[in-house]
């Protein structure tokens, strides 16, 4: 699930598991002051702030199918978390706010989707609020990111006045009723041309005749074209009022891909039914407030999954064992036994394992790592009392290790004060709120006037230390890092030591 801040998508995620019968109510009723958390908003600055923060993974059964879905973070400043689930998926649901249109991050991730592969379906959300024309939406989806919108359903009833969707592959009205606060399975009545009521008569003739229009500009679903990334599926949805989320789960069923063959780094492919392999998109920690845990999400890439099974841990070649393999709902998690490929399972406290890390049976196989962003912003952390160092030391390297920052450090900084190097400024107020409350280590931290960080190696580590407005650190997995004063100092060196290795980092959701 990605989007754009605040376009309803954990509110939607929670609404496909009440629709799939996996939770009796929905937790997110309107209005901020009074909220329940979603499912897949747990950590306390979500429930404050009212945004995803990080990433949750929720598993359930659905028409004899296990459906596993991840709610990502909408907000840029934690656009790295987002990218590396896109690493984990088969396919995305992008949501767009019906009143606002395709925003910033918006375009980013549908780019993101094309340059992996990924095919995208598309919700209009909010459709029971004041919003733009349907076919203003699909001209600018087909113009800004070159995907050609081909609605399965559509509106009867502008934004605003949402009566329920006209099924463009069977031809039959879908009328919803609402519920209390849309807490609750919204009902729905399928029925025939012939059967539409006096009262819905007018909205339903002028979607039909744009959906005759649609069919004239041959905008109709094609598999092919979809699993190839030419089109998108469309859908309008309501998640607050749980409109249109049954169809979109059966869509998902329906159209989705499934898992695929994948290739390692040095080209070897994995197909599905080959030996087990996983690797690891994710590290989270905090999850249970009662004991220190530390949850590795992974991918099952290939084969079957048992409990008890000794893998290799491609990075380090020393076995893992598995007891302690766990399936995934948010916060909640539960012991498994056995999981196919396309699933995601959560090691509990597998201090070795890190992001992008890969596990396997049988030939070795090493996935490609999770790329890192460029960082934008910086600042040196220290803890507040000298007394807790070492909560802090141990707080900032698991930080380090989640990928909530990049922790820079030097010889000349030591582990007193490390450099947090971040895409956005809200991650240093996720570090701070987490050391105070979850490592119970208050930090102090100062900003540095670096604005450009850049990838360097040992000879040239050597070289640009010594030059005015820069500085050279190393974060955790060996990578040299050059932060400088700003880009036109950037230019300069790169233009006068053409022989250094001064490279650029993938650009982040910040920028």
């Amino acid at each position: 699930m990605i989007s754009h801040p605040d376009a309803g998508k954990s509110t939607l995620t929670e609404a496909l598991a009440l629709h799939a019968r996996v939770i009796t109510e929905a937790g997110a009723v309107h209005g901020k002051g009074n909220r329940r958390a979603t499912v897949s908003d747990w950590l306390a600055m979500e429930k404050a702030r009212g945004i995803s923060i990080t990433s949750a993974a929720l598993q359930f059964d659905y028409r004899d199918h296990v459906v596993n879905l991840v709610d990502t973070p909408g907000h840029s400043d934690f656009s790295e978390d987002t990218y590396r689930v896109l690493s984990a998926v088969d396919s995305a649901v992008m949501l767009v706010d019906a009143g606002k249109g395709l925003e910033p991050q918006t375009l980013k991730l549908f780019k993101v989707c094309a340059l992996r592969g990924i095919p995208v379906i598309t919700v209009i959300n909010k459709w029971d609020r004041p919003g733009l024309s349907p076919l203003e939406l699909m001209d600018a989806i087909e113009k800004q990111i070159k995907l050609r919108p081909t609605p399965l359903t559509w509106p009867v009833g502008e934004a605003g006045d949402f009566r329920g969707v006209l099924d463009r592959r069977t031809g039959e009205f879908i009328k919803y009723t609402r519920t209390a606060g849309g807490a609750t399975r919204a009902p729905e009545r399928r029925m025939s041309a012939d059967e539409v009521e006096e009262v819905d008569a007018r909205a339903w003739a002028e979607a039909v005749d744009e959906h005759e229009l649609l069919a004239l500009d041959d905008a109709d679903h094609d598999q092919e074209r979809f699993l190839a990334g030419e089109t998108t599926p469309v859908m309008f949805a309501s998640a607050l009022q749980n409109f249109g989320v049954a169809q979109l789960l059966d869509l998902l069923l329906d159209l989705a891909p499934g898992p695929r063959a994948t290739a390692g780094i040095d080209g070897t492919v994995r197909q599905v039914d080959d030996a087990f392999s996983a690797f690891v998109f994710k590290v989270q920690s905090g999850m249970n407030t009662s004991h220190r845990d530390r949850l590795a999400y992974a991918r099952v890439v290939s084969g079957d999954f048992e409990r008890g099974m000794v893998l290799t841990h491609a990075e380090t070649g020393r076995p893992f064992a598995t007891k302690y393999a766990q399936s995934l709902f948010g916060r909640e998690t539960t012991s498994v036994d056995h999981a196919c490929p396309g699933d995601i399972i959560g090691f509990v406290n597998a201090q070795a394992l890190r992001v992008g890390d890969t596990l396997y049976d049988g030939d070795p196989i090493t996935y490609p790592p999770v790329p890192s962003f460029a960082p934008e912003h910086f600042m040196t952390a220290s803890a507040v009392d000298v007394s807790r160092f070492k909560q802090f030391r141990k707080g900032i390297e698991q930080l380090d290790q989640e990928g909530v920052v990049q922790v820079l450090r030097s010889d000349l900084r030591g582990d007193q004060s490390p450099v947090l190097a971040a895409v956005g400024p809200l991650q240093f107020e996720v570090v701070a709120e987490r050391m105070a409350n979850e490592f119970n280590a208050p930090i102090r931290m100062s900003r540095l006037d670096y604005q450009v960080a850049r990838r360097t190696d040992a000879e040239g580590a050597l070289t640009l230390g010594g030059m005015r407005g820069t500085e050279v650190l190393q974060r955790s997995d060996g990578t040299y890092m050059a932060l400088v004063s700003d880009k036109w100092r950037a230019s300069v060196i790169a233009r006068e030591h053409p022989e250094l290795v001064f490279e650029e980092l993938p650009a982040g959701g910040a920028g």
